[in-house]
């Protein structure tokens, strides 16, 4: 049987006037996995979300969101995605009663039982007003009547961009016991590598408008290794080392530092090889000088095992 990835994009573009924000993007997201997306400010995340939930309409290529198209069949897309942007967008006037109340009427899968647990486990009361509300409680509501529709697809663009550690913390905890309670498929945009691994099973690196990197985080970290080894001439590094694929490089005097992506043969005696953390792997690929796109391997790009 054929399985319908969550998320699936082929080619998908996004022009405004003469300028690409987001240009030849191919990916899939499995159903029920934890996605991470991430890139420089510019890089056309926010352009991809927006396209995902139907705010915005494709310049080139096509969206597929469980299986439709958020803008030619949205009646069918959007009460199956839950959506929480980085400015938190929430009625500043409105009590917490009122804006489930507003949640209640708009969705038709609401869970007010949910919405009410949720907000009583934080601590947040119900006749309190959103502007009286802390950043980290406004991020907490957001999540709170994002997850109350009970969607299929929960899509988050910098929802802990401006929250303090303690409430940024809290808020990814709040993230995983709603995945571990399953049938969720989150896919959440963030610059915080460190947290994100925690939290998040795969990872998508934009880049430039376009796909650097995709797969699962295992996958991305068994096959990329730091090699150590003798001075190399940077012109000759491409040479010596043309079985790999070369993302960042780095030398002193005596020895040559090099971040590689293998591609299944062994690595030369003459170089140690060590693991590499997440982190190195994703600020080895944003800082690139050439950003010509790299073409993933095969099995890290098919994220929709």
């Amino acid at each position: 049987m054929t399985v319908i990835p969550a998320v699936q994009t082929h080619a998908l573009g996004k022009r405004y006037g003469s300028r690409w924000a987001l240009r030849d993007c191919s990916l899939a997201i499995a159903s029920g996995s934890v996605t991470a997306l991430v890139g420089p400010n510019g890089a056309g995340k926010t352009t991809l979300l927006h396209l995902l939930i139907g705010l915005s309409e494709p310049s080139a290529g096509e969206v597929r969101v469980l299986g439709w198209s958020p803008r030619e069949q949205p009646q069918v897309v959007l009460p199956r995605v839950g959506f929480v942007a980085q400015e938190h967008p929430l009625y500043r006037g409105f009590s917490l009663a009122e804006m489930l109340n507003v949640g209640r009427k708009l969705n038709a899968h609401w869970d007010e039982g949910l919405a009410r647990e949720r907000l009583a486990r934080l601590d947040i009361p119900l006749g309190q007003k959103v502007h009286r509300l802390s950043s980290g409680q406004q991020a907490q509501v957001a999540l709170t009547l994002a997850l109350a529709k009970r969607p299929e697809l929960l899509v988050l663009d910098e929802p802990v961009a401006a929250l303090d550690p303690l409430a940024r913390r809290e808020f990814l905890q709040s993230l995983m016991e709603a995945v571990a309670e399953g049938g969720l498929t989150v896919l959440l945009s963030s610059h915080i590598v460190s947290e994100l691994e925690r939290v998040c099973d795969h990872l998508v690196i934009l880049a430039a408008g376009g796909v650097r990197l995709a797969g699962s985080i295992e996958q991305i970290l068994a096959s990329h290794r730091l090699l150590v080894g003798p001075r190399v001439d940077p012109d000759g590094v491409a040479r010596e080392h043309q079985k790999h694929a070369v993302i960042q490089e780095s030398h002193t005097e005596r020895q040559t530092t090099l971040l590689v992506r293998l591609n299944g043969a062994g690595v030369d005696v003459r170089w140690r090889s060590d693991d590499v953390g997440l982190e190195e792997v994703v600020l080895a690929y944003l800082g690139q000088q050439s950003m010509r796109r790299t073409e993933p391997e095969r099995d890290l790009t098919e994220v929709a095992s």
